[in-house]
């Protein structure tokens, strides 16, 4: 028994114990100085869903107890954890609480439908987000520069000369090296020839004339010569057919919009000092004299 009151774990949970319990009568309790606690009958039906969602059927009254004991426990727990203090300089916490404050925010700013003219604006004052890229549809020979070393410029002559002459329809694949890729391409986007070819390519391929075989042209691969079938242009989509990603981008900025506007509105609220740091204050002073 000496040694079990000797012991200092136990000296540390008795300190524990009386340091909590003296907090306690020199401290509130709570939030409420009451004590008490409703569990309203709105809160009880909000629990009752909240099962019902997660589990595709209403609870039994025995779930359903269980539920308000349990936010019984929760509420009672962040009511002492207040009055203790336990939620000051928790990052966790913070964090938490400025969410839902851009919550409020949010919702404030979802308020409002956006008509067809403002919609509209939208799209026009940001055409490079919703403006389709250029489509390119072309076969291409390729030549790897290693294999044909110093001979690379005059055996890219030579084979040019033999495509022209077969014309358009030859079989691009039975000609030139073995590549990775495909002989032929059809409707791509400029930005995905760029992914596979390298950021210049597309600006290369776009300069030369459709029907007749060109080249040559680099990539990060080697050489290529490169016949053009067909080329669409860019544009800017009439509103009908991006109208949901036009909604998107248009709300997502109203959010932004909206928070920043609240952020600014409270901010005006404080008188707000940024202590330098005590280096920079010491350059700052010498800077002055």
């Amino acid at each position: 028994m000496k040694r079990i009151f000797k012991d200092p774990l136990l000296h540390f949970l008795l300190l524990g114990a009386a340091i909590f319990v003296g907090y306690g009568f020199v401290s509130p309790r709570s939030l409420d100085e009451s004590g008490k606690v409703v569990i309203t009958q709105g809160q009880i039906e909000h629990l009752a869903a909240g099962f019902a969602k997660t589990w595709q059927r209403p609870p039994s009254p025995e779930e359903l107890s269980g539920l308000v004991q349990d936010h019984l426990k929760e509420e009672i727990y962040c009511r002492e954890a207040i009055a203790l203090g336990l939620d000051k300089n928790d990052t966790v916490i913070r964090r938490r609480l400025r969410q839902k404050m851009e919550f409020v925010s949010d919702d404030i700013a979802a308020q409002k439908e956006p008509t067809d003219a403002e919609l509209e604006g939208y799209l026009k004052s940001h055409a490079d987000t919703f403006r389709t890229e250029q489509r390119l549809t072309f076969r291409q020979v390729y030549l790897n520069p290693q294999k044909h070393g110093d001979h690379l410029a005059d055996d890219a002559a030579k084979l040019l000369a033999q495509l022209s002459q077969a014309g358009s329809q030859v079989d691009a694949s039975t000609l030139g090296d073995s590549f990775l890729l495909e002989y032929e391409f059809t409707a791509v986007p400029a930005g995905e020839i760029a992914k596979q070819f390298g950021e210049q390519f597309p600006a290369q391929l776009l300069a030369l004339k459709p029907g007749q075989w060109q080249g040559p042209i680099e990539s990060g691969y080697g050489v290529h010569l490169l016949c053009i079938s067909e080329r669409t242009e860019g544009r800017l989509p009439a509103l009908a057919e991006v109208r949901d990603a036009v909604r998107r981008e248009w709300d997502n900025a109203r959010r932004l919009e909206g928070n920043e506007k609240f952020y600014q509105a409270l901010l005006k609220r404080y008188t707000v000092t940024i202590e330098q740091p005590a280096v920079e204050a010491k350059k700052s002073t010498e800077a002055q004299q």
